[in-house]
């Protein structure tokens, strides 16, 4: 392998690694060089993006190289993360909220296992928020940085503590996590539903269909739609007798005259008796 293509692989290794980065042991075990070697190619890549002007660099955070913007940029970066068309959260950074919330402290990798996708950029959202926070760094290879939610997620919600969230979902097996998340926020965000489970709430959901297309109470078999109609019945469910006028009627319908009777010897269709 030349070095021209060693550069190419670890300015890739650098991008996915995110915000954990990568120290130059890890880099020489994987490109299967010596750690030397590493530190002259990183060297190369950081004066070549300088040299062409580019808008991200290599920077070297707490031992471990790291991509990033460069720091002249920051005005424009800002001004994205705080467009009111970027106001509200994603989908995909609400699921990663939502998992954080349960599973703090979490690393980014047990965040994307979880939801089988990446997630560094709902990540950066939730922290451009000011949603999450790090707090600290995990026990295991690469040092991984914990997030977990800060204060401005339970004063925005209303809590007290992260102890006052709804009933935790699973996240494990065959589950929604969509469906899950929406959930968590609609309660979170003052749903009436309080101190109901998620399956508190999907049984009343489906209770709530069986009324409708039923259209019957449980109690006495009657439509009660009725009573927000000023007693009257729905016509769906009124009887013969409530459409009898009280008062007799004088409609004057038209004589139909009578039919002339049938000569006699007339018959419909062939006359069966002559025949053999």
């Amino acid at each position: 392998m030349d070095f021209q293509q060693m550069k190419s692989i670890i300015e890739g290794l650098l991008f996915v690694a995110g915000d954990e980065g990568l120290d130059k042991k890890q880099l020489a075990e994987i490109l299967e060089t010596d750690a030397h070697i590493v530190t002259e190619l990183i060297e190369e890549l950081q004066e070549d993006l300088r040299r062409g002007g580019r808008g991200i660099q290599i920077t070297r955070v707490a031992g471990a190289y790291q991509m990033t913007t460069v720091p002249e940029h920051a005005p424009y970066f800002e001004r994205l993360a705080y467009s009111p068309s970027r106001s509200s959260l994603s989908q995909a950074a609400l699921e990663t909220l939502s998992i954080i919330a349960y599973k703090q402290p979490i690393t980014r990798v047990e965040i994307e296992e979880i939801r089988g996708v990446k997630s560094e950029r709902a990540l950066h959202t939730l922290m451009a928020k000011e949603l999450i926070v790090e707090t600290g760094r995990a026990e295991a290879i690469g040092r991984p940085i914990l997030y977990g939610t800060s204060k401005p997620f339970l004063e925005y919600f209303g809590l007290s503590s992260i102890d006052d969230l709804p009933e935790s979902p699973a996240f494990v097996g065959d589950f929604d996590l969509e469906e899950e998340t929406k959930l968590l926020f609609d309660k979170l965000n003052g749903d009436e539903t309080d101190q109901l489970t998620f399956e508190d709430l999907g049984r009343e959901l489906l209770d709530e269909l069986d009324t409708r297309n039923a259209g019957l109470s449980a109690d006495n078999g009657e439509d009660l739609t009725f009573l927000e109609n000023d007693g009257e019945k729905p016509a769906s469910i009124r009887e013969p007798d409530d459409f009898a006028s009280s008062e007799p009627n004088d409609w004057d319908f038209p004589e139909v005259p009578e039919l002339p009777e049938r000569p006699e010897g007339l018959v419909k269709g062939p006359d069966v008796s002559d025949k053999e």
